[in-house]
């Protein structure tokens, strides 16, 4: 784990005061558990980790509470992975593509055009698959207990839309720090450039970077329309949010309260589900309203552009070979299949 500069003493100082404890307790028979996540508060995934703080409180009887910090309050989406791994906060949410530098399988969801639509990812998250991902990450002291809707990532850019492929030639594109991502980007010959969340709108506005990629809601709520006025929906990835628990936390509870944890976070990636369909027809609207350039290229150059990459895996990654394949049958439901 790398630290730089300012975190690693705010770092410090926090666990010298206990600032920052995952799990702190006022009582024997009470539990405050911290939950940090980069977003707004505006952000339908923000709501849904509000949801499960009353439902965790609900379940518990008030015996164990949950304080939501959004907005970076805690640091960035890699810093606040490092925290949960020390304990020094209890829950975090972060891009699959975040997580995917600790636990090496979660790679998989930043394949382009992975999904064939929302019934087939929800089928790979509410299936084995789901499950086996969400544990993938017990070994490095960060255990997944739900998924939440993060919709279809697309790219905006300030300067001209991206149409095709050939668009992205030498245009520099902010990423997450997902070597998927940039893997992806390359493939359409632009220049990935990794930049926190949280400076983007900074970035595009200075021109650091040329354009971005994200969902309708994360787009409209960080405002990076105002300085990225083309929207181009080629939907290359549905990436979900994650919902992770640090195991040095999950240890720690009693069986009784790791299903009232379990179930409250269930209960809310449903109800988040429903918050974000609502949410992507507003975000499309406000920014349609505000004069935003909304594009529909077609998708099949964006595939085609990108289809070479699943094959990388086949001699260099057997394993990870064998996961896109258990994902890409999940397209036909089983009682479909021909025998």
């Amino acid at each position: 784990m790398k630290h730089r500069g300012p975190f690693i003493l705010f770092l410090l100082v926090s666990l010298s005061i206990g600032v920052l404890s995952g799990c702190s307790s006022q009582d024997k028979s009470s539990r405050e558990i911290r939950l940090a996540h980069a977003l707004n508060t505006q952000h339908p995934v923000h709501k849904g980790m509000v949801r499960m703080a009353e439902l965790v409180e609900e379940y518990s009887d008030g015996s164990i509470t949950m304080t939501v910090y959004p907005s970076q309050q805690l640091g960035s989406e890699r810093q606040m992975l490092e925290l949960l791994q020390l304990g020094s906060i209890g829950m975090t949410k972060v891009s699959s593509a975040a997580i995917e530098n600790f636990v090496p399988d979660l790679r998989v969801f930043g394949l382009p055009y992975l999904f064939y639509n929302e019934e087939h990812i929800l089928r790979v998250l509410n299936g084995e698959v789901g499950r086996d991902l969400l544990l993938a990450g017990e070994p490095y002291w960060l255990r997944g207990l739900t998924y939440f809707d993060a919709g279809k990532r697309s790219f905006y850019t300030k300067e001209a839309p991206i149409l095709h492929p050939d668009d992205l030639n030498g245009l520099k594109i902010r990423v997450m720090e997902s070597q998927m991502s940039m893997n992806m980007i390359r493939e359409m010959d632009g220049s990935p450039t990794p930049i926190s969340f949280g400076e983007l709108y900074t970035a595009l506005q200075q021109g650091v970077v040329d354009g971005a990629e994200n969902n309708p809601p994360s787009y409209m709520t960080s405002r990076h329309y105002e300085v990225a006025r083309h929207y181009s929906l080629d939907e290359h990835t549905m990436l979900p949010d994650m919902l992770v628990i640090s195991t040095l936390l999950w240890e720690q509870l009693s069986e009784e309260e790791q299903g009232w944890v379990q179930t409250a976070a269930d209960s809310a990636a449903r109800f988040q589900r429903q918050v974000w369909k609502e949410a992507e027809v507003e975000a499309l609207k406000v920014i349609e309203e505000d004069g935003v350039q909304i594009h529909y290229p077609d998708k099949a150059p964006f595939m085609e552009a990108t289809a070479s990459l699943y094959e990388t895996y086949r001699e260099s990654d057997p394993e990870l070979y064998a996961l896109i394949q258990r994902i890409l049958k999940a397209r036909v439901p089983k009682q479909e299949e021909k025998p």
